[in-house]
C-alpha cells in the first residue's frame, strides 16, 4: 500500500507501520520531542510571517461541565466566596475523551509490546499498560509550547459535503487532494489542522446516544503524515471506526485507536484531539487561505499523558 495507488493499508501492512513510520532514534536515544523535532526557529519565523489580518480564532470548546453519551465524566467546577473579597476557583477535570479539548503527550499510550515512543518501557513500579519510567514523555517536555505553520484540511469542503459520513472515512489521499484544492504544499513542521465537520455530524444526527462519532480519520493517514513530516496533528473526529478501518483495532477495547497506536508511539507525534475547526473553516474559505501561525501552550505538569489546551489560529 502506499499513497500513491490510493489503497487502504491491509492488517498485514498496518502491523508493519510500527517499522516503516518508526522514528524510533531519529533524534537521538533521549529525545522526547519525538515529530515536534520537525518544527525549529526557522518554520517559527517562517509562521510568523502568515498573520496579515491580525485575527485570533480559539480552536477549543468551552470545558464541559454537564454529563452527555460523548461525556461521561464532565468536568468539576466550583467557586466558593468565603470572608475574602475574591472567588477562588476549583476545576477537576477528565481531559481525555470525547468532550474536551486536549493534547495527548507521547507517554499517553504505547505500541508494541508494551513500549512507548523511543523505546521506552513501562516503569518498573507500575501496572502493565501503564506509564513510563518517572516523568517521561510526560506534557511537561512541551512546556514551551508549540507553535508553528498550522494548515487546514477541510475535508467536508474537498468532497462538497457537510461532514465526513460512517463508510466514508478521510484517507491519506484525502489530505493530498485537500492541499492541492486549497493551492498550499506540504512542508515539514507543519500542524496538520484535519476537520472532518463533527459539529455538523452531531446536528444532522440529534438521536444519536453512542460513545464516539461513528465516523473519522482512517489509519492511511498515518503515512502521509510521515511522508510530509508534519509535526502535529489537530482534529475533530478522530479515529475512524473499525468497521471503516478493514483492519482490527490495535488495543483489546471498544474505542478506536488505530490512528492513535502509530502516531503516538511509533511515529512520536503528540495528537490535540476535540478540536473545534468550524470557525477557522469559515474564515479561510472567506479569506481564500488556509495557512495561518498556529499557537498553543500545554499545562506544566510533570508526568502528565496529555492537557486541556487552548489552540489559537493566528490570520
Amino acid at each position: 500500500m502506499s499513497l500513491a495507488d490510493r489503497t487502504p493499508p491491509s492488517p498485514e501492512e498496518y502491523l508493519a507501520y510500527r517499522e516503516r513510520l518508526s522514528n524510533w532514534g531519529r533524534w537521538g536515544a533521549e529525545d522526547e520531542l519525538g515529530t515536534l523535532n520537525h518544527l525549529g526557529a526557522a518554520e517559527r519565523r517562517r509562521a510568523a510571517a502568515l498573520v496579515r489580518e491580525g485575527r485570533t480564532i480559539s480552536l477549543a470548546r468551552p470545558i464541559d461541565t454537564r454529563p452527555s453519551p460523548l461525556n461521561p465524566h464532565p468536568a468539576q467546577h466550583m467557586a466558593s466566596v468565603g470572608a475574602a473579597t475574591g472567588l477562588a476557583d476549583f476545576l477537576g477535570l477528565f481531559f481525555h475523551g470525547f468532550a474536551q479539548t486536549h493534547i495527548d503527550a507521547l507517554s499517553h499510550i504505547p505500541g508494541a509490546g508494551g513500549r512507548y515512543f523511543n523505546d521506552r518501557p513501562i516503569g518498573a513500579r507500575t501496572p502493565a499498560l501503564a506509564m513510563p519510567e518517572g516523568t517521561a514523555l510526560g506534557i511537561q517536555r512541551l512546556r514551551e509550547g508549540i507553535v508553528g505553520r498550522g494548515v487546514l484540511y477541510d475535508i467536508p469542503r474537498l468532497r462538497g459535503t457537510a461532514y465526513v459520513d460512517a463508510g466514508a472515512p478521510v484517507h491519506g489521499w484525502d489530505l493530498e487532494d485537500a492541499a492541492r484544492q486549497a493551492g498550499f504544499e506540504p512542508a515539514a513542521g507543519d500542524i496538520v489542522c484535519l476537520r472532518s465537520g463533527r459539529d455538523e455530524w452531531l446536528a444532522a444526527h440529534p438521536d444519536w446516544t453512542g460513545h464516539s462519532v461513528p465516523a473519522g480519520v482512517h489509519a492511511s493517514v498515518c503515512e502521509f503524515l510521515f511522508d510530509t513530516r508534519a509535526a502535529m496533528l489537530c482534529w475533530d473526529m478522530l479515529d475512524a471506526p473499525t468497521e471503516d478501518q478493514g483492519i482490527p483495532n490495535p488495543l483489546d477495547i471498544d474505542t478506536p485507536v488505530h490512528v492513535h497506536c502509530i502516531v503516538i508511539p511509533v511515529m512520536g507525534m503528540p495528537l490535540l484531539d476535540n478540536a473545534d475547526l468550524r470557525e477557522l473553516a469559515a474564515a479561510c474559505r472567506a479569506l481564500d487561505r488556509s495557512e495561518f501561525l498556529f499557537c498553543a501552550a500545554p499545562l506544566v505538569l510533570d508526568g502528565g499523558t496529555g492537557s486541556p489546551i487552548n489552540p489559537i489560529a493566528l490570520l
